[in-house]
């Protein structure tokens, strides 16, 4: 059991018989009142995304998950494949768990899944990940510094916005927490 207020983003835990992801968390301390924690949280079963207030001084019950390095193979209808390097078996995930991962996903991408029960039921992404841009306007010539920034589709349907200098074809760096462009690789 942990204390709400220690709650972070990442962290599964058990609420009412079902598991959550923390998506975000808030502390807020309206006026006199008492604080609480306001939190975003998906479901791991439904992959509902749901908003919940827990008081300050509340504690939740902290799900302890086996984590499996394992390689993204390939997706098909909708249904994610997944590799153990270690003993070659592999395991599926459906795209309404995998949420918005799935914008982060290129083959032999290498990636921790966690099982609970020894079933699998959410993907830890690594920090970045490369992607290339299949869409974007033209680049300018000589456009080097600008805060300018313009929309790039990428392979996997992920748009970011990117400076004007990077054309269709090239490879950039994206931050996985947010989305957002880091570099050109």
């Amino acid at each position: 059991m942990i204390q709400a207020t220690r709650l972070r983003p990442g962290m599964v835990i058990r609420l009412d018989g079902e598991l959550y992801s923390i998506f975000r968390t808030e502390h807020r301390t309206p006026g006199n009142k008492h604080g609480f924690v306001q939190a975003r949280m998906r479901n791991l079963r439904t992959g509902a995304m749901i908003d919940h207030k827990f008081a300050s001084e509340d504690f939740v019950e902290r799900a302890y998950l086996e984590q499996q390095e394992m390689q993204f193979l390939y997706e098909e209808g909708g249904v994610y494949h997944f590799m153990n390097l270690q003993d070659y078996s592999q395991v599926e995930l459906p795209a309404e768990i995998l949420g918005d991962a799935v914008q982060y996903l290129v083959p032999d991408t290498i990636v921790n899944v966690e099982f609970y029960e020894g079933r699998p039921i959410n993907v830890v992404l690594p920090p970045t990940v490369d992607l290339t841009v299949v869409e974007t306007e033209p680049g300018l010539r000589g456009a080097t510094v600008s805060n300018v920034m313009k929309p790039a589709r990428t392979e996997t349907g992920l748009v970011v916005q990117v400076p004007p200098f990077v054309n269709v074809g090239d490879k950039i760096r994206v931050n996985t927490e947010d989305g957002t462009y880091l570099e050109r690789v």
